[in-house]
């Protein structure tokens, strides 16, 4: 298909849109693969320019480019930044209308879309497939392409429905684009997508210029007071739930140290505020869940820290590759406990609940929402966990659970947050409308407003912001939100309120739950793979060995050098013992080295005091080096 058409220089598009003269490190090599018509795979890390990849061969040839992507947010950053370049995009997901998304498919017919992202669930759909037959796609690029492995650590069963959109499209290409990938992972990616032949292309997942930093700590909030007042410029701190976000803001604000706090459960205005305050540099430090950062283009984070161990390095490896992306020197730092294997094994025992519990919350569902047997296919509706669970008397954490293996099963969808923009649309003519104005005098100033101010509304569905147009009015934003509630009433015009909540989505009809079929066999493959990486994330953060070099070796490079930037690689180079008190050190810790068993790590470094602690991790990091020490299952042991 590509060959036969007429195609514009990739680099002429470049800096037409973007502005750059030229191409960061395998984006060209990928466009042209594409753009000569290959099935391709591109490998890059998080800040390598991924979405580059496919929104260029876009604009250089005639047509449109679909792209898959779980991330809602993700998509509608995009788009939005597509068309502040003046390039024609739309997104599709869960939450939204079915007329605004009836118009939205029906543009990039008849249109002149360019780009349509679409969440794969929506993808899957009679109504995506049935407009995208008719559609001219000249590529079809599958983001997160890890999401489509089992063997991945996100892995999302509607990914599997995209190989059948191919039969639509047989003479178009993929693009599947993702950040991190293990071997096994890499070689799923074009199975499962039907590549006719591999062809990957493969950034390194060296981060020559981020030093990663393992330290032992018990007073994690002074250490991270410590690594802020040493390392200046932007940080983002990853905590492990929302409550931890808002304390430890507060407490590093008592400090001195601009901080706010940033999770999935704040409004869509607030989370903006604060997104852009810390991007504008207005606000120095980001205390969040792992609902920051996707997207985020802030390539100046001089710090990412970490005051708990994620359950894999995936994740690890996303979060702590937001510090440095503008390539000068900066820290990824993971402050590690005993604690935190502790709460990775019982989050991972309550990870996996027993199946009498899975039909128990599946029927909660159904109740929830009042649906029938047989009904509710497709369906999505607003979610709120906590409600959802006192409601029922569930614990959130083991119902989250149960909702992620009915997910893994293919039965729901949960998405993240999902902001939909109030709307409205007059429904009446000038005449009737300025009749209605006439005897409705209170909400006269209103209705002017909003035609003043929302320019094509008599045509379609116009975004309104009730807080500014509120503003604009002098006027209390319930009193707008009461005036706009009433001019819906009286089929004035159609108003569609706010929307800011995750979305639960229905794949198949509702079941009876004593037929809710869970595949116990994959079920079992994904617990066995979720332990393993826990274990692996684990050993990273207790293993002394270069912090870079385990990270490269997890994704699969084998033949990288030590860094000589992590704290492994700093210790062995700093002065070294003198002979007399290396001889001392080792009469004392060669003996208990040597016992059956060896001797566990945290209890060993317990034993000393402070000023100790750094001559023996010294000793012991020397020692391992020589093959004279090993670490097993969190003890050393003299071999």
């Amino acid at each position: 298909m590509a060959e036969s058409m007429e195609i514009r220089e990739p680099r002429e598009v470049l800096r037409e849109h973007w502005g750059y003269p030229e191409f960061r490190p395998l984006q060209e090599d990928i466009i042209r693969s594409v753009l000569a018509g290959h099935d391709t795979l591109a490998l890059m890390p998080t800040g390598g320019g991924k979405s580059i990849c496919f929104q260029v061969p876009a604009l250089c040839q005639k047509g449109i480019c679909l792209v898959v992507s779980p991330l809602i947010a993700l998509m509608k950053d995009q788009v939005h930044q597509l068309q502040q370049r003046h390039i024609p995009a739309a997104a599709i997901f869960s939450g939204m209308d079915y007329r605004d998304i009836d118009r939205v498919l029906d543009n990039c017919i008849y249109g002149q879309t360019k780009l349509l992202y679409l969440s794969p669930e929506r993808l899957a759909t009679e109504l995506a497939r049935e407009r995208i037959s008719r559609m001219h796609v000249n590529l079809l690029a599958v983001d997160e392409a890890h999401c489509i492995s089992q063997w991945g650590y996100d892995f999302r069963p509607a990914y599997l429905q995209i190989a059948a959109i191919r039969e639509l499209l047989p003479k178009t290409p993929v693009l599947a684009l993702t950040a991190t990938a293990i071997p096994a992972v890499v070689d799923d990616i074009q199975e499962q997508l039907n590549f006719p032949e591999k062809r990957l292309y493969f950034q390194s997942f060296v981060r020559e210029n981020l030093a990663y930093v393992v330290l032992r700590e018990e007073a994690k909030l002074e250490k991270l007071l410590d690594i802020l007042r040493k390392v200046p410029g932007s940080a983002i701190v990853y905590v492990r739930n929302r409550r931890m976000t808002k304390e430890v803001a507060y407490w590093l604000r008592s400090r001195k140290v601009s901080a706010a706090h940033y999770h999935g459960g704040l409004d869509h205005e607030e989370r903006s505020q604060l997104q852009e305050a810390w991007i504008d540099g207005k606000v120095r430090v980001m205390v969040s869940t792992n609902a920051f950062g996707m997207g985020i283009d802030k390539p100046d984070v001089r710090s990412v820290v970490h005051l708990d161990l994620p359950d894999s390095l995936e994740a690890y490896y996303q979060e702590a590759g937001r510090a440095g992306r503008d390539g000068r020197k900066a820290y990824a730092t993971l402050l590690y406990d005993a604690s935190d294997r502790l709460r990775l094994e019982t989050q991972y025992d309550r990870s996996f609940p027993d199946v009498k519990e899975i039909r128990r919350i599946y029927q909660a569902l159904g109740s929830y929402y009042q649906l029938a047997i047989g009904s509710g296919e497709g369906q999505s509706f607003d979610f709120d966990l906590l409600e959802f669970s006192r409601t029922f008397k569930l614990e959130p954490i083991k119902a989250f659970s149960a909702l992620k293996v009915l997910e893994q099963a293919g039965w729901v969808v949960l998405t993240e947050a999902v902001h939909v923009p109030s709307s409205f649309q007059i429904l009446v003519d000038k005449d009737t409308l300025y009749d209605y104005q006439l005897k409705n005098r209170q909400f006269d100033k209103v209705l002017k407003a909003l035609l003043r101010t929302h320019a094509g509304s008599f045509q379609n569905q116009v975004a309104v912001r009730e807080r500014q147009l509120a503003r604009f009015l002098k006027m209390p934003v319930e009193d707008l939100l009461k005036a706009l509630r009433q001019f819906h009433q009286d089929r004035i015009l159609d108003f569609r309120p706010a929307k800011d909540r995750p979305q639960l989505i229905f794949l198949w009809a509702r079941v009876d739950a004593r037929h809710l079929t869970i595949d116990r066999e994959r079920y079992e493959f994904r617990k066995k793979r979720q332990l393993e990486r826990i274990q692996l994330a684990i050993e990273y953060a207790e293993r002394l060995e270069c912090r870079s070099r385990q990270l490269a070796a997890y994704f699969g490079e084998t033949d990288t050098d030590p860094c000589g930037k992590c704290d492994v690689c700093l210790g062995r180079h700093q002065a070294e013992l003198s002979a007399g008190d290396f001889a001392e050190w080792e009469t004392r810790l060669k003996p208990l080295l040597q016992q059956s068993g060896g001797v566990d790590q945290e209890q060993l470094l317990a034993s000393f005091p402070a000023k100790e602690k750094e001559q023996v991790v010294r000793i012991l990091e020397y020692w391992v080096q020589e093959g004279q020490v090993e670490v097993q299952g969190g003890r050393w042991v003299w071999v």
